[in-house]
């Protein structure tokens, strides 16, 4: 025998207690972080729902207290806040969600830091509008105060943005359910007093003026108050390594953000310069039910989010694929439910005369779904900071579907367009999943398995259509008997949340 090994210790085998005790200790953290999840998600979910879906209630009341004009200028403006936030904060709220595993000892620090940044930069382009302020005005059909109130609303709600991010990220949720709750809630309560109070008073030229002051500035002072806050937990203005950081992940996204935007309002507007207004009007009442799903969706994903970081920190992502699927599940029977409603749906919300949008449901609804369906892969991208592929996938669905929009309106009518809405979205599904394999390496979520419960609910829904023909009560017979077989199958999954519930 040599002396090398003669050298060599023993190996000495690990104690299968220790092992049994290791594996023990895995398990209990991943059980508390699936706890934590479920539970900040859960409030998450239900701030989101009670703020966006109570603004979604309110809206019969706004379109009868308001002239259809003075409506219009109102979710006009509403669309041009929603591009200005987007642009003038670079985005570095997206930022946060990232941060907090490569900054996790000084996080707050780090979204002061960036927060501070966002708002010089909405300084700058309150500095270049106020220049340019005729122009500006001019070209957005805005007076003085909308034109003041649209930046103090920008610097605002983009710290709530911030806090909500950050929050979210470490499974907190009692502050920014309450700043959520707090702001829109009375805002909008406010403004449906001011506007009524003004038709009794016969002012009605101020009633797009009372709806925009009632609704924005409770949200404007719950916002200045959350900036402060933000800058007293971090106590960092400026950070040069964060600053860098930021900008990197959230610049390549402003135009994927601006697309998207784009996609939601192209279509309307390419219907009313080929077809015409009355048909602009079916199709927006049609994208107002799937605005429901979009919603939800939206909620659901914010609050999966973390729990979908933090186990690919963990690199446990075969955790993952499970979850995942039954979610995919449950919305594709939400959509399918929304769907088969949609008679009853087009008749609440814009009357008899709207009964042709019933047409458009599906197609939207399913479009919304595949939308959905692709944040799966450009989230495993944002993780590894690969935004500017999740942008320039999000760019490519945006030129398609103005692109198959227009020819596809031109040639069969307005109609076309929820059809050509699904189409650019699938294809935004495809390059998300291609590019999730391509450029991470990862495959959380087979892009197999994603397209064929796509398709199985395309298919669904499409046909689902055939019972807009039949009496009632056998659709009613239909959805009960569908409802009932998905609790059977989602029957496991539900009482394992109640058991996380009931052990907390």
């Amino acid at each position: 025998m040599s002396k090398q090994s003669e050298r060599r210790p023993e190996r000495q085998e690990i104690p299968a207690s220790m092992i049994e005790q290791k594996n023990q200790r895995k398990k209990n953290q991943s059980a508390s972080l699936n706890k934590m999840a479920f539970t900040a998600g859960f409030f998450f979910i239900v701030a989101q729902l009670l703020a966006r879906g109570f603004n979604f209630i309110v809206t019969p009341i706004y379109s009868r207290l308001l002239s259809e004009a003075q409506y219009g200028i109102v979710t006009t403006y509403e669309s041009w806040l929603l591009i200005a936030y987007t642009v003038m904060s670079l985005c570095l709220w997206r930022s946060v969600d990232v941060a907090k595993h490569d900054f996790p000892d000084d996080y707050n620090g780090y979204v002061s830091s960036v927060h501070t940044l966002s708002y010089i930069s909405i300084a700058i382009f309150f500095g270049i509008c106020m220049i340019f302020k005729k122009q500006v005005m001019a070209f957005c059909d805005m007076d003085d105060l909308m034109f003041y109130m649209l930046f103090l609303y920008v610097f605002t709600y983009t710290s709530m943005l911030y806090v909500q991010r950050r929050d979210k990220q470490v499974m907190r949720y009692k502050f920014s359910t309450a700043a959520t709750i707090l702001t829109i809630i009375p805002g909008t309560v406010l403004s449906i007093i001011l506007i009524y109070n003004g038709r009794i008073q016969g002012l009605y030229e101020e009633l797009v003026h009372r709806r925009i002051v009632g609704y924005y500035l409770p949200q404007i002072i719950g916002g200045g108050l959350i900036a402060i806050l933000i800058w007293w937990q971090g106590k960092k203005f400026f950070n040069k390594k964060y600053w860098k950081y930021g900008l990197a992940f959230s610049l390549p996204l402003i135009p994927e953000a601006l697309s998207v935007q784009i996609m939601n309002q192209s279509d309307r507007i390419l219907i009313k310069k080929i077809v015409g207004d009355t048909a602009a009007g079916r199709f927006s009442l049609g994208m107002t039910i799937s605005y429901v799903i979009w919603i939800l969706e939206d909620s659901v994903w914010n609050a999966w989010i973390p729990w979908l970081y933090e186990k690919i920190a963990r690199e446990e992502t075969e955790d993952v694929i499970k979850p995942w699927t039954t979610v995919m599940h449950m919305f594709g029977l939400l959509s399918w439910l929304l769907v088969v409603l949609a008679p009853e749906e087009i008749f609440i919300l814009g009357g008899e005369r709207y009964r042709a949008a019933v047409w458009l449901v599906s197609p939207l609804v399913t479009g919304t779904l595949f939308r959905f369906y692709s944040y799966s892969y450009s989230a495993v991208q944002n993780y590894y900071k690969r935004t500017q592929y999740v942008a320039m996938g999000t760019i490519g669905a945006m030129v398609l579907n103005l692109v198959i929009s227009y020819i596809g309106i031109a040639a069969f009518g307005y109609m076309a367009a929820a059809y050509m809405m699904a189409i650019s979205y699938f294809a935004l599904l495809l390059l998300q999943g291609f590019l999730e394999h391509k450029i991470t390496g990862m495959v959380i979520v087979p892009l197999g398995k994603t397209v064929k419960i796509s398709l199985l609910y395309l298919v669904v829904n499409l046909a689902t259509m055939g019972l807009y023909q039949v009496p009632w009560y056998l659709r009613y017979a239909v959805i009960l008997v569908v409802l009932l077989a998905a609790l059977k199958m989602f029957y496991p999954q539900m009482r394992a949340v109640l058991k996380m519930i009931k052990k907390k």
